[in-house]
């Protein structure tokens, strides 16, 4: 007996550009994004929604993007990591740039997540105290860090106005 697969179409914005595609109705959006999109910076760590290493912004909100259907986000403006770069400054956004001077991270897998965790409190809270930062990345797993360092880099990037 042979299961019946259910296609949708999904259009949205990804990083500013246009996209569109037709996918399986239980394909994720972290998967849409990855395998039919390209777009590998988004990491999928867990694929339960607890390292966060997949976080993405939908609509300016952050979205566990391995929990997120791809047809949810029909008609709605994504960005990833990739979507952070700012061509004016060398291609990195002032957080990331903060991050690096700040050695923010090691290994690098819960980048991606951390620095959209962080991009979205920044665009809510210009100058966050050390316990928002602590309390807005705190559904983000680090294994190398310690946070501090993390921490320090975001504060750092809100000093310069990110």
């Amino acid at each position: 007996m042979s299961e019946s697969v259910t296609r949708v179409d999904v259009r949205l914005t990804v990083n500013g550009r246009d996209r569109a595609a037709t996918v399986d109705a239980r394909r994720t959006l972290a998967e849409l994004l990855r395998e039919d999109l390209a777009l590998t910076g988004t990491h999928i760590g867990c694929e339960h929604g607890v390292c966060g290493s997949c976080t993405v912004l939908v609509d300016g909100a952050s979205a566990r993007s391995c929990l997120t259907l791809a047809a949810r986000v029909d008609g709605c403006a994504v960005v990833t990591i990739e979507g952070l770069a700012d061509e004016a400054s060398d291609g990195l956004s002032t957080l990331q740039q903060a991050c690096i001077e700040r050695h923010s991270f090691q290994c690098g897998f819960c980048t991606p997540g951390i620095l959209m965790v962080a991009t979205e409190l920044l665009a809510d809270n210009s100058q966050p105290s050390e316990a928002e930062v602590r309390e807005a990345i705190s559904g983000n797993l680090c294994r190398c860090t310690g946070y501090d360092s993390i921490v320090a880099g975001i504060l750092h990037a809100a000093e310069r106005g990110s």
